[in-house]
């Protein structure tokens, strides 16, 4: 499926669950007050902004905050909650869309880059951030560790998730590095509803190098947005890359 598909009128209006999962005030409130941090005294922009989960609470701390979304679905359901005056959004593909002004932060959360689904794809998405950023800005990706080592041989699924109401599971392509995800949602009936979405995992290590390509310097890696030290037992991470203060021509070349 594309992306346009799997992001439709009928997944925008299910996306937001307010005060539960990603929407939990345990997860949103350490993101926001992180990315605060981060941006400082200037503007801040979101790839991949969708509802506006991070985007409003962000800009309710003060933050000039503007968007990049793919789907015009999602960002209908973001103007229920901010005009355009105040996030504004441009409707496009986070790899090459520009947005006018100048950020100190651009960020891509809830491992949204492995949206996209080639390795060339997810450079252009680094290099697009660098393409926005003032020298010195930090740009931040909230990713997950694939969970290779939990996939014995002949066995191509991981159950990552599973509660009462709801079982989350990815089926792994390891040959061509991608994964489909699996959200399993029912209740007491002999019903349930699936939505899945194909993704690019990426290693830290990789991701990394991406970075050096589109001349960005990692500057800290942790596991959660909290701050909790990042290890080999750690599910997800939160790395942050910078832009050197003073870029060279070929850095900044690299960048376009």
């Amino acid at each position: 499926m594309q992306q346009q598909e799997i992001w439709d009128a009928d997944t925008a209006r299910r996306y937001d669950t307010p005060g539960t999962g990603m929407f939990a005030p345990e997860v949103l409130e350490p993101t926001v007050d992180r990315l605060a941090a981060l941006a400082g005294t200037g503007a801040a922009l979101e790839f991949a902004v969708g509802t506006g989960r991070v985007a409003v609470p962000l800009a309710g701390r003060g933050v000039p905050v503007a968007g990049v979304e793919l789907s015009p679905h999602m960002v209908e359901r973001l103007r229920t909650k901010a005009d355009e005056t105040s996030i504004p959004v441009a409707v496009g593909d986070m790899t090459t869309s520009v947005v006018p002004g100048e950020y100190t932060l651009v960020y891509l959360v809830y491992n949204t880059i492995s949206n996209l689904l080639t390795q060339t794809a997810q450079v252009a998405c680094f290099r697009n951030a660098a393409r926005h950023l003032t020298p010195g800005g930090r740009f931040v990706v909230e990713l997950w560790v694939p969970e290779l080592r939990n996939l014995p041989p002949g066995q191509a699924a991981t159950v990552w998730q599973s509660e009462p109401g709801y079982i989350g599971l990815d089926t792994y392509d390891v040959l061509n590095q991608l994964v489909e995800s699996h959200h399993f949602r029912f209740d007491d009936t002999e019903q349930a509803r699936l939505f899945r979405s194909p993704h690019r995992y990426v290693w830290p290590a990789e991701l990394d190098l991406m970075a050096q390509l589109a001349g960005f310097e990692l500057e800290s890696r942790h596991a959660d947005w909290t701050g909790s030290p990042f290890t080999a037992e750690s599910r997800s991470h939160v790395s942050v890359y910078r832009i050197p203060a003073a870029r060279s021509t070929a850095t900044a070349t690299a960048a376009r």
